[in-house]
């Protein structure tokens, strides 16, 4: 039961980022970039970390010398290329203005509702694994789930919403990712092997996003001491995952 309080306590603390909005809503495009450099570049790390020193050792462990964890992996990198084809998906973390297109309105909450369903379905598995492989899980999602929940807010603003409106329509679409934690905890104890592939599929959705969304943004900075401080900030975002992982062995 107590394993169940952690999973759905997560998802919900996850999708109460939805209302991070608000909390900007007086800050100007300027300073709310400057925040979103560095948040970026955390979460960067923090996805990276998770996967590479988690989720992959996680998979490999428990199936050492198996063809399917890799074919799982590059599945995950795969399906999150062609999920973000077809809906439109975009990971933006910049408030968005006439100079930043973006697919609008209820195409970007039916993308984000999508992705908000991955997200719980990812941390729910992760706990159902193993706790501490769900905490991990829990910080990178979170690192990442800041500055995309900013951007979100921003292109609804842009789409013709009210900042109200925006925030509410934002904070529904983040509880699919209830739903995709209600699958993982019904349906994934009930299938053979759940943990074979939700690992790995897991780690390749991350390392998509951390290698195919985020750091293209990053290599837009060009100035040499910003570009200094992104580095750091990736590997503080990495760091923290190693911490955890030493101190959970």
């Amino acid at each position: 039961m107590s394993l169940y309080f952690y999973i759905f306590g997560s998802v919900l603390l996850v999708s109460a980022l939805s209302l991070v909005g608000v909390f900007f809503l007086s800050l100007s495009t300027t300073f709310l970039k400057k925040i979103i450099f560095f948040l970026v570049s955390i979460s960067t790390g923090a996805l990276l970390g998770d996967s590479f020193l988690h989720l992959i050792p996680e998979a490999v462990a428990k199936n050492p010398g198996q063809l399917n964890i890799w074919l799982w992996l590059l599945a995950g990198i795969i399906i999150f290329f062609v999920l973000e084809k077809i809906i439109h998906w975009r990971h933006c973390h910049v408030p968005t203005g006439p100079d930043h297109p973006h697919p609008l309105g209820m195409m970007n909450l039916v993308g984000d509702a999508l992705h908000n369903f991955f997200d719980g379905l990812i941390i729910a598995g992760s706990f159902l694994i193993n706790p501490t492989l769900g905490v991990a899980t829990l910080i990178a999602v979170i690192a990442h789930e800041i500055p995309h929940e900013i951007g979100n807010f921003g292109v609804l603003v842009y789409a013709g919403y009210s900042r109200a409106r925006a925030l509410l329509l934002n904070f529904l679409s983040a509880l699919t990712a209830l739903l995709g934690a209600l699958l993982a905890t019904v349906v994934g104890p009930k299938i053979e092997n759940f943990s074979d592939f939700i690992i790995p599929f897991t780690a390749g959705g991350f390392i998509y996003i951390a290698t195919a969304d985020l750091i293209p943004e990053m290599k837009k900075e060009t100035l040499a001491f910003r570009s200094f401080l992104q580095l750091i900030c990736i590997l503080g975002g990495v760091g923290l995952m190693l911490i955890l992982k030493l101190i959970s062995e």
